[in-house]
């Protein structure tokens, strides 16, 4: 069993901060990265089979938001709502956990089983679809910084590459998976 302090929680003051951006704010920049990263790597999509229309809740549970993902290619939509009385409706199955959990997941920091098994992340609602999008993220091998700066751009993909020394040097600081390491951090 991986030991739960592994896994830190986003410290209180900065989950505020991230609570007071309003998600429709968010939304743009949000979509542009999903549609990016589907657009740039439709073997995501492919894994993801008949599970591709599936709406799925990705729910750090240290965080005031929640984030319902489609990834439909021909509709794909990323939406920030915050955590309020309760979970949104609407979704087919849902991840949840420590953002440092659900981020070594996505950087293929941690072993997905190993997490779901220890119980660090947790999944509800259609198994199969979660089981689905959490091997198509192992085979995709995503890294957020990256993705991010390339849905933005040239500048922004050099912005990105400047900032990749400094998300390393936090990582080794946290112990949090902030990218995907291109060896040791």
């Amino acid at each position: 069993m991986m030991d739960h302090a592994a896994f830190p929680p986003v410290p209180g003051p900065l989950a505020g901060l991230i609570g007071l951006a309003p998600p429709p704010l968010l939304a743009p920049a949000l979509d542009r990265i999903l549609r990016e990263t589907l657009r740039s790597r439709p073997d995501l999509v492919a894994r993801l089979g008949v599970h591709a229309t599936k709406t799925f809740l990705i729910d750090p549970t240290d965080l005031p938001l929640v984030f319902l993902v489609r990834p439909d290619p021909a509709r794909p939509s990323i939406e920030a709502r915050r955590r309020r009385r309760g979970l949104p409706h609407g979704w087919d199955g849902r991840i949840a956990g420590p953002l440092s959990a659900l981020l070594g997941l996505v950087h293929g920091a941690v072993d997905g089983d190993a997490l779901f098994f220890s119980r660090d992340i947790a999944m509800e609602g259609d198994t199969a679809a979660v089981v689905a999008l959490r091997n198509a993220i192992d085979d995709a091998e995503l890294d957020l910084l990256s993705l991010a700066a390339e849905s933005f751009g040239p500048v922004a993909a050099v912005g990105g590459r400047l900032a990749r020394p400094f998300a390393a040097g936090l990582a080794r600081a946290t112990g949090v998976a902030l990218l995907r390491s291109r060896g040791p951090l």
